[in-house]
């Protein structure tokens, strides 16, 4: 994490007390966001149709959705802003107590792998697929070079093939798959590795003498992985009987599949949310991280928790493939604001935050599923909501008189 200016917290007491244009003051003062994010937010972050029009197809409208920040996250030693865009109060306001927590012993820790994107070229038909393997190993280098004279920008900027390997799928029907793995900076590299694998095709087809089938990217990136861990003190979490229900729950969704998923859900939650206001592909990410929780044949949690003498130690493991270019990093005024206010460099500490985003929403889950229950938590804050539409139909129903 690269360090912000000295003045710049996460650490706002009675933030979610104040007043929508107080908040914004508040971020206004940081000093981190550029004249035109600050126009931007001050209009109230509304996307114009023009931009909408070239982010889609068949645009009609814009849907609107809340941008929040969660506050207390300090991630390797640093303050961090996280923006997150999502359309329930409890996701935020979960993450950021639970921050808050995590925070009083350090905060989240967390390490990124390089960025190396996996693309697959498949082939079927193939005779004598085994054979076939040995002689695409054989000529890697040849393969690496046609793979990165397709992306001479990506190579250009440091990135390009680093790895192949190529599995039987199916010996009988010469089903044969070959794994490209791409370095991909920056990027989330989803059309830097179709390109590598719509170039290589043709050379391996020659190879393999099967015919070609998909050449497409895999949303599960094995070797793009983040590692985020934390630890919680007993006091922070109010008592030893609630750290001790926070493992049981965790140990709960190590047995089963039923409870795991809705486990990792929680961790979705965090994920998810910094992903759709930085203009991530959430879908991805969420395909991978399901995907990454049964790859080795059994559903498992993607963030678990143990006890300590002192509290509980919290640990995640998962593919991310995010960019900080790309995409939609640079057309939504609303998305460079996220970056400006995040702080960050580059793809890898996006990863890592939103990780910590991630075990936050789960902690917070966990820690009320052994206290309170999760219930009261999410109706306290589901009150916000109905109060704003009795007060919307109330405001309704008085100018509905008033044009009478």
């Amino acid at each position: 994490m690269s360090k912000q200016p000295p003045t710049v917290t996460s650490r706002i007491p009675g933030f979610y007390r104040e007043h929508v244009e107080q908040r914004l003051r508040t971020m206004l003062d940081t000093g981190l966001l550029s004249e035109d994010s600050i126009r931007h937010l001050e209009d109230g972050g509304r996307l114009t149709l023009e931009v909408a029009d070239r982010m889609s197809e068949n645009v009609i409208g814009v849907h609107g959705l809340p941008l929040a920040i969660a506050l207390n996250f300090r991630v390797n030693s640093n303050d961090v802003l996280v923006p997150m865009s999502v359309e329930e109060p409890s996701v935020v306001a979960a993450a950021s107590n639970a921050a808050r927590q995590v925070r009083m012993t350090g905060g989240f820790f967390g390490e990124a792998t390089a960025p190396i994107m996996t693309t697959q070229v498949q082939f079927d038909d193939v005779p004598n697929p085994n054979e076939a393997k040995l002689r695409v190993e054989a000529k890697r280098d040849l393969i690496f070079q046609i793979a990165d004279e397709a992306i001479p920008g990506m190579v250009s900027r440091g990135g390009g093939c680093r790895d192949l390997d190529v599995r039987v799928l199916d010996e009988d029907d010469g089903i044969l798959v070959v794994h490209l793995y791409v370095d991909v900076g920056d990027a989330m590299g989803a059309n830097v590795v179709d390109a590598v694998a719509e170039a290589v095709a043709p050379r391996i087809q020659e190879l393999t003498g099967g015919s070609v089938g998909l050449r497409i990217l895999s949303n599960l990136p094995l070797r793009r992985r983040i590692k985020v861990h934390c630890d919680v003190s007993v006091d922070a979490l109010g008592g030893p009987e609630l750290a001790d229900g926070i493992v049981k729950a965790s140990r709960f969704a190590e047995l089963d599949p039923f409870r795991a998923v809705t486990h990792n859900k929680g961790v979705m939650n965090g994920i998810d949310a910094v992903a759709l206001a930085m203009g991530q592909d959430w879908r991805s990410i969420e395909a991978g991280a399901h995907a990454f929780a049964a790859v080795t044949g059994s559903y498992k949690p993607l963030v678990v928790w143990r006890r300590t003498e002192s509290g509980v130690h919290g640990e995640l493991d998962m593919p991310m493939a995010v960019g900080t270019v790309g995409g939609s990093t640079r057309v939504h005024r609303g998305v460079r604001a996220g970056f400006e206010l995040m702080g960050i460099q580059n793809a890898g500490e996006l990863a890592i935050v939103m990780g910590a985003a991630g075990m936050a929403s789960n902690l917070a889950a966990l820690r009320a599923l052994a206290g309170e229950g999760i219930q009261r938590g999410h109706m306290r804050l589901h009150s916000r909501k109905q109060e704003v539409q009795e007060n919307a139909r109330l405001q309704a129903k008085k100018l509905e008189r008033g044009a009478q």
